[in-house]
């Protein structure tokens, strides 16, 4: 970048004005020298000038919210999951309900502070205000990276307490599931209660996620996850845009689920997988949120309570209920590629070893009948055995 050269300039008025020649616009640009001294004002043009060429002064961003919101949205979203594009879509309208902000320069530190504030008073889990932080610091990051941002928030992010609970929820049971399918026609009505049926046994066999479950397709469809029933076993197409790891996955399909699915008619087998109707019988019109809401809405109605606040059963509950399951039957770096965890540290902090009382089972069937079965000693290593224990030795 060339070197800028700021310049005294006389108006005729009280004080003196300095300006300079910006080398990215071509665009002049002016300020006060708050003084009526000439030599002064030169210092001042000095020390402008100074900082403009050693990067210690940038201007302020003038760019409106609203734009800002657009840019964002055509420049990075295209590059995001779909999952992700929702949940970036919820921070910003969050952010923009708490705190109004009217410039993108409003996005400050103590703007910041002040959100996050509002964000436990109106009672929302340490997880979700650590969710949006990270969202909005990625955003403010890739702004200033694209210029349109002079400097980044301090964020400080929310910290667990060692030993604490990783999930917000916790695994439902299957009498807590069958108690869900129960109460489901309470809160959808008769006439849309089948459609929602079938979604939850979905969500309680597949593991998909809650934005995944709702681009679930039976055909080819842009951003859509696809399933192949046309191999040797049942499988997940998951293409990249539709994908948190952003990249195209053939994953394999839980074989409950794959049953749940051949239940539909062939003829049925087209659009959408999961067809959730409203109480009138109509498609539902509305995205996650709104069939979050309603599938919290019969958890609420079973009264199935996931935490130690009342939070009652959601959809990702069910999902964690499936890896749980799954925990069981697999191992670990199955049970990732089953959950599509990008990292198996995320396998192992959420599901590994969550569940004493169902590990232990584990150990108590592996014994058997006979309590201290081991195999026995070859004829040849017996001496040796007892030379180990007789001298005291050991491992």
């Amino acid at each position: 970048m060339e070197e800028v050269k700021v310049y005294v300039i006389d108006r005729g008025r009280t004080s003196f004005y300095l300006r300079y020649i910006d080398p990215t616009t071509g665009r002049p640009v002016e300020k006060s020298a708050a003084t009526s001294k000439h030599s002064s004002a030169v210092k001042a043009a000095g020390k402008w000038e100074a900082d403009l060429n050693e990067g210690r002064y940038q201007k302020p961003s003038h760019m409106s919210w609203e734009a800002f919101k657009e840019f964002y949205s055509t420049n990075a979203m295209p590059a995001l999951a779909m999952s992700s594009q929702a949940t970036y879509e919820a921070t910003f309208n969050v952010f923009e309900r708490i705190c109004n902000p009217q410039k993108l320069s409003d996005v400050t530190t103590a703007k910041i502070t002040g959100f996050v504030t509002r964000l436990r008073e109106n009672g929302l889990a340490e997880a979700t205000v650590a969710r949006h932080l990270r969202q909005l610091k990625a955003i403010t990051r890739w702004a200033n990276r694209e210029g349109v941002i002079n400097d980044v928030p301090k964020f400080t992010m929310p910290k667990r307490v060692k030993g604490s609970n990783h999930m917000r929820g916790r695994p439902i049971t299957t009498e807590e599931f069958e108690r869900m399918i129960e109460a489901t026609a309470k809160v959808v009505e008769n006439t849309a209660a089948k459609s929602w049926k079938f979604y939850l046994k979905g969500l309680w066999t597949s593991g998909l996620r809650l934005t995944e479950s709702l681009t679930l397709s039976w055909n080819e469809a842009t951003g859509a996850i696809v399933v192949d029933l046309s191999g040797r076993r049942p499988m997940l197409r998951i293409p990249t845009e539709a994908e948190k790891g952003n990249r195209n996955r053939l994953l394999p399909m839980a074989p409950e689920f794959a049953a749940l699915l051949e239940t539909v008619p062939e003829s049925d087998r087209h659009g959408r997988v999961f067809k959730l109707l409203d109480i009138d019988a109509r498609s539902l019109r509305g995205g996650r949120c709104v069939v979050g809401k309603i599938v919290s809405a019969i958890g609420k109605s079973a009264h199935v309570l996931v935490n130690d606040e009342g939070k009652s059963a959601s959809a990702h509950d069910l999902r964690r209920a499936f890896g749980l399951r799954w925990a069981q039957r697999v191992m670990p770096t199955v049970l990732r590629e089953l959950m599509r965890h990008e990292d198996i540290s995320t396998t192992m902090k959420f599901y590994v070893g969550q569940n004493a009382e169902a590990t232990a089972d584990l150990l108590w069937a592996a014994v058997g009948d006979t309590f201290g079965d081991t195999p026995k000693a070859h004829k040849n290593s017996g001496a040796k055995s007892t030379a180990i224990f007789s001298t005291g030795g050991g491992t």
